[in-house]
């Protein structure tokens, strides 16, 4: 249930969020930006999520840099009250990962796994989402490493300008 929730709020940030945070916006339910993070909400259930695209990226195969096609990238924190999911870290990559090959997150000296499915990735459980998030508000970037299933290495940067004044709007809407 966790993986289709967010992949529901992914799919319609993704959608929406083309170019820079809010300045570009064609949704409705975009209510905020905050630097480099955008707040969004959706009623009927209930839900607000916050999302970033990468400030850079990175795409390898065999050790040298390559040009592949990626949908959209980015990186998501998503709350749904009704079904108690509070704050529920997600990335997708743009392209279908490598099946049962972890994906990397870092930020400052921490490292949490993320495990794809398709082209989306989450952690473990609810309380790596609370490490994660507690890592991110005190970051200033987040780096995610993955493979995709063509075997392309990539890393995505993320600006955490913005993220806990985000995350903190996120909270308070979706309580």
């Amino acid at each position: 249930m966790k993986r289709a929730i967010a992949l529901t709020c992914g799919i319609t940030a993704a959608v929406s969020f083309n170019t820079t945070p809010l300045s570009a916006q064609t949704s409705t339910n975009v209510v905020d930006s905050k630097s480099d993070w955008s707040v969004f909400v959706e009623n009927e259930p209930r839900r607000c999520w916050i999302v970033s695209k990468p400030t850079k990226t990175v795409n390898m195969r065999g050790g040298k840099p390559v040009v592949v096609n990626r949908s959209d990238i980015r990186f998501f924190v998503t709350y749904l009250p009704a079904n108690s999911v509070q704050g529920e870290v997600s990335f997708t990559g743009g392209y279908p990962f490598k099946p049962d090959t972890p994906v990397t997150l870092t930020v400052g000296s921490s490292t949490y796994n993320m495990y794809p499915d398709g082209e989306y990735a989450w952690p473990e459980s609810a309380a790596v989402d609370t490490k994660i998030r507690s890592s991110l508000k005190r970051g200033a970037s987040a780096v995610v490493k993955a493979q995709s299933a063509r075997g392309t290495q990539t890393t995505d940067s993320f600006s955490l300008v913005g993220f806990t004044a985000a995350l903190a709007e996120a909270e308070k809407r979706c309580k």
